[in-house]
């Protein structure tokens, strides 16, 4: 089977990070792999593309010069028909959008993945209004999220192509990987607190900023490091230095070394205030990291309090400096919680795991897209 996994992206986060994962657990089973990558004029954002290309995979550009640009719909379609793809696997409104208008002409099968559903009352509900007419079109719609696989089903899609496929991640990469974070940043013997994502509102970091101030009370020589970019960026060095906190909040940046990332972690925290399934979860627990978490979105499938880490509510900054404080003051249980979360991820949560759940879902699209023909007298028998 040949697969298009179609995406635009805006930087290298959770779903590009399950679609690399979820296209090298495939190649591995025997499919036939091609990355189709959205590339935008006016803001070019070429990691995913690179990714894949260093992980043997093999890259189709899809130039776009605007949002009412058509010509990618040609060029997805060559590429559809060329390499006689089975499946486009779009992931996000605009890859099935453009996947939509480009199947017509050819013979592949519509399969998506909704990573997350946009709130309504951002802009992006005239994008989400466009994705829900062309989802109902297609053979099956996919989500890591059981919350916005209810959402879904509730917009109109119906439930016989709705299913619920957990992420998975390739756990080897993060075994024994050497903590080169710790190293760069000289923080030798310090307690890190990590975050891991993309630095905007919904992502909560500004609870952890305001969590820091209590936390350091009690462990003075905790570090809080955020890895990633995002709009938030400035504001939430800002609201660091506003709270006296800014020489213990240090700001990594985009990094490429992720498994030496969460290698110089002493734990990973995630206060968002929604989530489908955060690959950032998966991984730290694939590093053996204890996670505190707030407890939204498909995050209670992955966080077991009492055994792999703690939730908290969303915007709580007292509970979730309490959770934190623990677990740093109790490095012994922080321990056997990053134990317990490598063998859940293990068992659960792996990219062979989550490929194999996609090629069955391939493989009903497929028939829905192309039923076998019944004979009239096999029939009348």
């Amino acid at each position: 089977m040949t697969i298009l996994q179609l995406i635009s992206s805006a930087g290298f986060y959770g779903a590009e990070r399950m679609l690399i994962s979820l296209a090298q657990a495939s190649q591995r089973m025997g499919a036939k792999i091609l990355i189709g990558v959205f590339e935008d004029a006016r803001h070019p954002k070429p990691e995913i593309a690179e990714r894949a290309s260093q992980c043997g995979l093999k890259v189709e550009l899809v130039r776009c010069n605007g949002r009412f640009d058509i010509t990618p719909v040609a060029r997805i379609r060559s590429i559809v028909n060329q390499s006689q793809v089975d499946v486009i696997h779009s992931h996000g409104y605009k890859a099935d959008l453009y996947g939509f208008a480009a199947r017509r002409t050819t013979t592949a099968a519509l399969v998506s993945t909704c990573h997350n559903w946009p709130d309504p009352s951002q802009i992006m509900q005239a994008y989400a209004a466009a994705d829900r007419f062309v989802l109902r079109r297609f053979e099956a719609v996919a989500s890591p999220s059981p919350q916005v696989k209810q959402i879904l089903e509730n917009s109109g899609i119906e439930p016989a192509k709705l299913t619920f496929i957990s992420n998975g991640i390739d756990l080897e990469q993060f075994r024994n990987a050497a903590p080169s974070l710790r190293n760069e940043l000289k923080c030798h013997g310090k307690q890190i607190v990590g975050f891991v994502g993309r630095l905007v509102k919904e992502k909560g970091g500004d609870v952890l900023i305001d969590a820091a101030r209590t936390i350091l009370k009690s462990c003075p020589e905790a570090r809080f490091v955020f890895v990633g970019e995002g709009d938030c960026d400035a504001k939430w060095r800002q609201l660091s230095e506003q709270l006296g906190v800014a020489d213990k909040v240090l700001f990594a940046g985009k990094r490429k070394d992720m498994p030496g990332v969460y290698a110089s972690f002493d734990l990973l925290v995630l206060p968002s205030f929604n989530e489908a399934m955060p690959m950032c979860i998966l991984e730290a627990m694939a590093a053996s990291k204890p996670v505190v978490a707030s407890n939204v979105g498909a995050v209670a499938d992955l966080v077991l309090p009492g055994l792999t880490g703690s939730l908290v509510p969303p915007a709580n900054s007292t509970r979730l400096a309490d959770q934190i404080i623990e677990l740093l003051k109790d490095p012994t249980k922080a321990a056997q919680f990053g134990r317990n979360g490598y063998c859940h991820v293990d068992a659960s949560y792996s990219s062979q795991t989550m490929a194999r759940n996609y090629q069955n879902l391939y493989n009903r699209a497929v028939s829905v897209a192309h039923p076998l023909p019944v004979l009239k007298n096999a029939a009348h028998n």
